[in-house]
């Protein structure tokens, strides 16, 4: 298992008790992603991308994530599959209803995520990388 490949477990191990607080992954000038969605945006930094995620998190109660499968791309880059759980503070709807699998595309160097593409619809991340089959 490579160094990249032991970071994002680190990372994920946090997520799936739904803890996003640690940002020490992350390069100071990160770029962080929202590929799809209801708000596809990209952002610079740590700052901004722990607002984005905020921003995000506000609409949700009990997020966490569930992985499915982590998948070395590369020396520079992993995928990982997941589901999402929580509910929607006004709906109540389970997010897993409107985003069944979701991934998240890392690309590391030196020791850090210098770019995150989240994308809630699973699919479509592995589509955009030739792994749709």
């Amino acid at each position: 298992m490579s160094e990249n490949l032991d970071l994002v477990r680190s990372m994920f191990g946090a997520w799936e008790r739904g803890d996003f607080s640690d940002t020490d992954w992350a390069d100071p000038r990160i770029e962080f992603v929202f590929a799809d969605g209801p708000s596809p945006e990209t952002v610079s930094g740590v700052a901004a991308m722990s607002e984005s995620w905020r921003d995000f998190l506000r609409n949700w109660q009990g997020v966490r994530a569930e992985v499915e499968q982590f998948v070395e791309l590369d020396g520079d880059r992993v995928l990982v599959l997941f589901r999402q759980h929580g509910r929607g503070r006004t709906s109540g709807l389970e997010v897993a209803q409107t985003a069944p699998r979701a991934a998240n595309l890392f690309h590391l160097r030196e020791g850090r995520v210098t770019r995150a593409v989240l994308f809630l619809n699973g699919d479509r991340a592995l589509a955009d990388l030739g792994l749709a089959g």
